[in-house]
Parts: C-alpha cells; sequence; structure tokens
C-alpha cells in the first residue's frame, strides 16, 4: 500500500514538473520531444522483459551495446544536420527506405497498442488484440484522409509527459523493490540463457527499440541545425539513462522462469512490484503507441509525396501504410515485426552512414570516413542477420 502511495505520488510530482510553464515553453525540451518520444516509445516495454529472459544479467551490458550503437548512428545524422550537403542518390533512397521503416514501425506500434488495450480485460486475446490494432489503423486512416494530422500531433507532447511521469514511479517502484532484496540478500544473478550466436543475432533485431533520434533531422521548419543537433543528443542520452536504470534495476528482480515472451509481459511483472503500476503502464502504453503511430504515419505519407515528387499525395501514402500493416496486422506476431523493423531502420541508418563517410572524405577527413564506412558495414550486418526474439 505504501509503495502504491509513492509511485503515484512520484507520476503526479513529475507530471506536474514537465507540465509546468518553463518547462514545457523551453525551446530546448520541444525540439527534444519529437525525438524523446520516438525512442522511448514501445520498445521500453517489451525490451526489459525480452532482454532480461533471453540474456540473464547480461542484458546489462546488451542495453549499454544497444545505446553506444543508436548513439553512433545518431552521430552521423547529427554530421548531417550540421553540415548537409547533396547526395542526390543516396538521399532518395534513404528516403524510401525510411518511408518503409515508418510502414512497419507503425504496424510495431498499433499491435503493441492492441495488445496492451485488451490486457487488463476479460477479452485479452490474440484475435481481441489484433482487431483492436486494426480498427485504430482504420482510425488514423480516416483522421490522416479526412482531416490531416495536425490536430492529433498536438498531443505529442502531452503525451512524452504521461509517459516520462509514469516511467518515473516505475523506476521509484523497481528502486525501492531493489533495495529491498538488496538488503534480504535475495536479488537473482543469472547469466546468459541462449548460445553466443543466436544472442548477436536477437541483439542486432532489436534495433528498433532504441530507434527514434532520426526525427530530429526532419525538424528544419522549427529548429536551426545547431539546436536540432543539441536536441538529439539530449534526446538520446535522456533515453539511455532510463533505459539503463531501468534494466539495471529490473534484471536481478525476476528468475528466468518469471520471463514470457509476450507483448505485454511487463504488465504481470509489475503487479509483483506495485499493484498500481499494471494501469499506470497501460495507460503509459497507449498514449506512447498512438502518438508515436501517428507521427510515423504522417511522416511516411510525406516521405512518399516527396519521393514520388507529388505524384501520390500524402492521402494516397496513409492508405498505401495502413493496408500494409493491417496485413501485417494478421500475419506476423509482434517480435516478427520487431525484427522487419529493426532492419529496415538499420537500412536506413547505413546509407545515413555512407553519407557521412562521403562528406568527411570530401572535406579530407579520412580517418572519420574510415569509421563511418566501418559503422556502415556494421549497419549491413545488422540488416542481414538480426532476427526476431522467437527465432532459432
Amino acid at each position: 500500500m505504501i509503495l502504491n502511495v509513492v509511485v503515484v505520488a512520484v507520476v503526479t510530482a513529475m507530471a506536474a514538473l514537465l507540465a509546468s510553464r518553463r518547462v514545457a515553453s523551453a525551446p530546448l525540451w520541444r525540439a527534444t520531444t519529437t525525438p524523446l518520444a520516438s525512442i522511448i516509445g514501445s520498445g521500453f516495454l517489451v525490451l526489459g522483459p525480452l532482454l532480461g529472459g533471453a540474456y540473464g544479467i547480461w542484458a546489462i551490458l546488451v542495453m549499454a551495446v544497444l545505446n553506444a550503437v543508436a548513439w553512433a548512428f545518431g552521430a552521423a545524422i547529427r554530421q548531417s544536420i550540421a553540415d548537409p550537403r547533396p547526395s542526390p542518390r543516396l538521399d532518395t533512397a534513404a528516403s524510401v527506405v525510411l518511408a518503409f521503416a515508418y510502414v512497419i514501425s507503425v504496424a510495431y506500434y498499433l499491435n503493441l497498442f492492441g495488445a496492451f488495450a485488451v490486457s487488463l480485460t476479460p477479452f485479452d486475446t490474440d484475435m481481441a488484440a489484433r482487431t483492436v490494432s486494426t480498427a485504430v489503423f482504420l482510425c488514423v486512416l480516416i483522421v490522416g484522409w479526412t482531416k490531416g494530422f495536425a490536430a492529433l500531433e498536438r498531443m505529442e507532447q502531452v503525451s512524452v509527459g504521461i509517459k516520462l511521469a509514469i516511467i518515473a514511479g516505475l523506476l521509484t517502484g523497481l528502486a525501492i523493490t531493489f533495495a529491498q532484496r538488496a538488503g534480504a540478500g535475495t536479488l537473482i544473478i543469472e547469466t546468459q540463457h541462449l548460445a553466443f550466436w543466436p544472442a548477436i543475432t536477437l541483439g542486432f533485431g532489436l534495433i528498433v527499440t532504441v530507434q527514434g533520434f532520426e526525427t530530429s533531422r526532419f525538424l528544419g521548419e522549427s529548429y536551426d541545425a545547431p539546436m536540432r543537433v543539441r536536441s538529439m543528443k539530449l534526446a538520446q542520452l535522456t533515453a539511455a539513462a532510463i533505459y539503463m536504470v531501468y534494466i539495471i534495476l529490473l534484471v536481478p528482480l525476476f528468475a528466468a522462469s518469471e520471463y514470457q515472451l509476450s507483448e505485454t509481459a511487463i504488465i504481470d511483472m509489475m503487479a509483483g512490484v506495485a499493484p498500481v503500476l499494471p494501469l499506470l503502464l497501460v495507460a503509459a502504453a497507449l498514449a506512447a503507441q498512438f502518438s508515436a503511430a501517428v507521427a510515423d504515419t504522417s511522416g511516411s505519407g510525406g516521405l512518399i509525396a516527396e519521393v514520388t515528387r507529388g505524384r501520390v499525395d500524402p492521402r494516397t501514402g496513409y492508405a498505401v501504410l495502413v493496408g500494409l500493416g493491417v496485413v501485417m496486422t494478421w500475419t506476423l506476431d509482434v517480435f516478427q515485426i520487431i525484427a522487419f523493423a529493426s532492419r529496415a531502420f538499420a537500412l536506413y541508418y547505413t546509407l545515413q552512414a555512407v553519407v557521412a563517410a562521403q562528406t568527411s572524405l570530401g572535406r579530407g577527413a579520412k580517418t572519420r570516413a574510415f569509421g563511418w564506412a566501418a559503422l556502415a558495414i556494421f549497419g549491413a550486418l545488422i540488416v542481414v542477420l538480426g532476427r526476431a526474439a522467437e527465432g532459432g
């Protein structure tokens, strides 16, 4: 009971802080909101149980590596923001890949939306979750087709505040439980549960869970280049800190047998930490998934229109996205969609690393160009080797 009260108090205090005029109106925070909303989305909810069940205590190292890889790819994009040099063919190819990646990521977000929407109801089945996901797809299409996304996109800053406030409450609950079990000497330290190669390829398939920082590149109409670079750095550092604290606190609290490979495993796990947490996490999940899906649908429609030079308008792009998303909803599970999305985003990041290498070479910075080329090769390996969590 006391832990519930503490968690709710922390959530309330954090929500009030983020909603305060001083924070909400700060230009840097507003610029940080978009990439941060994308990074700390659904990945936060599925990543803990997935990493803990697959890697044991080594999940902490895997999380650190995922953050480091994301930072490296982010650095390539930051170079393009600070020093834009036209690469027409590569830029067009990257836009096509990113539009396709957004299609997959929207399916990922809305499938998680459906799973969390029914998770605490008597209708907690795959059929019900997929039906809810399909209904929300159609809702997104209708709104985008008839009114555009401007109104829904205003939800972004509010949803980020709600999500971060609930995450603060979650981390508080985990920290108190961690301290209690550490004092009692009952923390659980288990080693990796996967063989070496499956562990590597699964890690490659999880890049999408730390994706989203690239959105800073597309805020040029609202913010100048230095602000977009600063906002991306702040978003990535904030997300990395939250992810690391989360994994460090979560993994030693549960044995391997307590991790379930399901979209909503975190709900059942957190019920044992503080009974109020499942309801709060469902609220965070629904807000996060819907706002992220709206943002990526809007971005994909715009990219399709740009790549086709207006021959396909954004509304038609939304219809294509929704059609493909509904097909994925009924033919794939969420972990397969995560792996496909990771490969698509890794391909986009690979192309950005190639652009960074070209730019550095053009400036005579051969060492940096070599580093970006190596990063591009690494990205290509992720594209080829990344696999779904349930793969062999």
